[in-house]
C-alpha cells in the first residue's frame, strides 16, 4: 500500500499531494479494510454495512489505496488520482458506489457526520459501526469537540474515533501550536479512551476488533510517525504536501524493498 501510496503521489506531477498524512495511516486503512469493516463492495449500498469516514481528508491517498485493495476501485480508476476528470480528487468526493461515504475537505467535520450515522443507526436499530479517522492537528477544531458531547450525550457506543497521532500538522508541531493532552480531554467528554501503536497489525486489530459493551462512545489514539517507511519523509513537515519527483519516488521505493 506504501509502494501504491508513493506511484499515485508521483503521478500527481507538479500538483503534488499530502504524502506524509496518506503514509501515516496505512496500517489504519490496512487493518480497517482488511480485517475490521462490515462491508461488501459488490452491494455497496447494503443498509447494514459499517461505515468509514476519513474526516482528515488530506490523507486521501492511503484512503483510495486501501479501497483499491478492498476491491471498489479498479486499477484504472485510481490511476485518475488528481486528473482533470477523473473521480479520485485530493480530497474524497462522496460516491457510497465507490466507497466513500461523504465528501470530505475542511477539517473538522468528520465526527459530526459519524455522530449523525451513528444517531441514525441506533434509531433505526441497524447493526452498523461507525468509525471516523481524524488527525491529531484536525482536534484543534471546536467541531470535534460539539460532536464529541453529543455522541456522550446520545451514548452512541457503535461510534469509534481513530486519532492519527503523528504529532505533526502543516504549520509544525502540534505540540508547539495547541499543547493539550488529548487523552484526558476525550475522556473529560465521557469517552472511553484506548492507545495502540498505529503501525503495529496485531495492536490495531485487537483494539479495534474489541468489543464496546459500553453505552459510551470510544477513541482510540493511535501513535503514528508522519511519512512513516521514507527515511527522508519521517517526522520531515516538507511532505506533508510536496511534489514527489522520479528521483525522490525512486529512492523511496528502493527503501521499501529494502527494508522487508
Amino acid at each position: 500500500m506504501r509502494k501504491k501510496t508513493l506511484y499515485l503521489a508521483n503521478r500527481a506531477g507538479s500538483k503534488g499531494a499530502h504524502i506524509g498524512s496518506a503514509l501515516s495511516i496505512i496500517e489504519i486503512m490496512a487493518v480497517l479494510y482488511g480485517g475490521i469493516l462490515k462491508i461488501d463492495p459488490k452491494n455497496p449500498f447494503w443498509i447494514e454495512r459499517d461505515r468509514f469516514i476519513i474526516s482528515k481528508g488530506h490523507g486521501s491517498l492511503g484512503f483510495y489505496t486501501a479501497l483499491y485493495e478492498a476491491g471498489f476501485l479498479s486499477e484504472e480508476e485510481l490511476d485518475t488520482f488528481e486528473e482533470n476528470g477523473g473521480i479520485l480528487p485530493g480530497q474524497p468526493v462522496m460516491s457510497v458506489e465507490k466507497g466513500i461515504e461523504f465528501s470530505i475537505g475542511s477539517l473538522g467535520h468528520g465526527l459530526s457526520l459519524g455522530v449523525g450515522v451513528a444517531f441514525a443507526g441506533k434509531r433505526n436499530h441497524t447493526a452498523s459501526n461507525v468509525y471516523v479517522l481524524m488527525g491529531d492537528g484536525e482536534c484543534n477544531e471546536g467541531s470535534v469537540w460539539e460532536a464529541a458531547m453529543a455522541a456522550k450525550q446520545y451514548h452512541l457506543s457503535s461510534i469509534t474515533a481513530i486519532i492519527d497521532a503523528n504529532e505533526m500538522q502543516s504549520d509544525g508541531r502540534c505540540s508547539a501550536i495547541m499543547g493539550v493532552n488529548y487523552g484526558s480531554l476525550w475522556e473529560s467528554f465521557g469517552w472511553q479512551v484506548c492507545y495502540v501503536d498505529g503501525h503495529d497489525i496485531h495492536d490495531l486489530y485487537v483494539t479495534l476488533k474489541a468489543e464496546n459493551k459500553k453505552e459510551t462512545p470510544r477513541v482510540i489514539i493511535a501513535k503514528t510517525v508522519k511519512g512513516k517507511g521514507i527515511s527522508f519523509m519521517e517526522n520531515n513537515n516538507a511532505w506533508h504536501h510536496n511534489r514527489l519527483s522520479d528521483e525522490d519516488c525512486h529512492r523511496a521505493i528502493e527503501e521499501l524493498d529494502f527494508s522487508r
